[in-house]
């Protein structure tokens, strides 16, 4: 087990964290609230950073609730670091799962909500499915659960939202993610958020994170890997199979989707019920993007209060 005070460093921004060791990973958090509050993990999304949930920190506190809030930075994301320099760099949901799980483990947190969004939900949804014992309930955003399909099921609507995924395969595309990573991803910002005032203020303040040495690494692998163009890593293939087949969660979660989100349309988030054995449920948010911590951090605190409460 690795307390909070045991390692302690400063990135740039003057935010602290401190950082906790998995099987594969230093990984950096950064930790508020009091000791004794009720544990909360909360998890960004690609291409984001941990600074996504200040704003819901803020309106959590505002609550009076208490929780005792850790926010980790996903593997390629910030400070966060692999322990060898001969790990895969897999950007694999397998292995977000993994790492969420050690994490929570290694801080030996119990009756905790895990609340995500993006990657950081598909993470919370392998957790959840694969390892509820230290997890009471969950929060997730701008990703359903299941939503793998046939390329012959896939509407060419959400193949077109997903070009960045596919952008990949191509040489021009490994290019702009290892060289230019900072146009693409604002790009991305851009076009998944279009109504969203901050978004540029937000991205200039994040994009230190993008420019972690495994990010483009982890990034590139993510997509190919989910597409059937790469392997995962081998040690991660058992839990790869296990969430293949889509468990069914037995935590009680609700899901936000944007309903102005250009990235993961609305679509894939419906009707997932089915996969949920707890109490399940969906609210789609208008006038919100992807981005939906930054863009309405009041509904994401008011959700993991209601988590909370049940």
């Amino acid at each position: 087990m690795t307390s909070d005070a045991d390692e302690q460093a400063t990135r740039g921004s003057q935010r602290n964290f401190l950082t906790c060791r998995t099987s594969e990973l230093e990984v950096a958090y950064e930790v508020s609230g009091p000791l004794d509050g009720r544990p909360l993990v909360l998890v960004h999304g690609w291409p984001d950073d941990v600074q996504c949930w200040d704003k819901t920190i803020v309106h959590l506190g505002l609550s009076g609730q208490q929780f005792r809030i850790y926010a980790p930075y996903l593997r390629g994301s910030g400070p966060t670091r692999f322990l060898n320099s001969d790990t895969m760099r897999s950007g694999a949901i397998a292995a977000l799962t993994l790492d969420l799980s050690q994490f929570v483990e290694t801080l030996d947190l119990t009756d905790v909500i895990l609340a995500g969004y993006d990657w950081g939900a598909r993470a919370a949804y392998g957790v959840a499915a694969l390892f509820p014992e230290r997890v009471s309930g969950m929060v997730t955003a701008a990703a359903g659960y299941a939503t793998a399909m046939p390329a012959n099921e896939m509407p060419y609507e959400l193949a077109n939202a997903y070009w960045y995924e596919w952008y990949v395969a191509t040489t021009y595309g490994m290019k702009a993610y290892r060289e230019d990573r900072e146009r693409l991803c604002r790009y991305l910002w851009h076009s998944w958020s279009p109504a969203w005032p901050d978004r540029e203020s937000d991205f200039q303040a994040m994009v230190d994170s993008l420019h972690n040495p495994d990010w483009a690494d982890i990034s590139l692998h993510a997509y190919r890997q989910r597409w059937h163009d790469a392997p995962g890593a081998e040690q991660h293939e058992q839990i790869e199979r296990q969430l293949a087949a889509s468990p069914t969660i037995p935590i009680d979660t609700i899901m936000l989707q944007g309903a102005e989100d250009r990235d993961n349309l609305p679509t894939t988030s419906e009707n997932k019920e089915r996969y949920f054995s707890g109490h399940y449920e969906h609210r789609l948010l208008h006038g919100i993007g992807h981005f939906v911590p930054r863009e309405a951090p009041d509904v994401f605190a008011e959700a993991i209060r209601a988590i909370a409460g049940r």
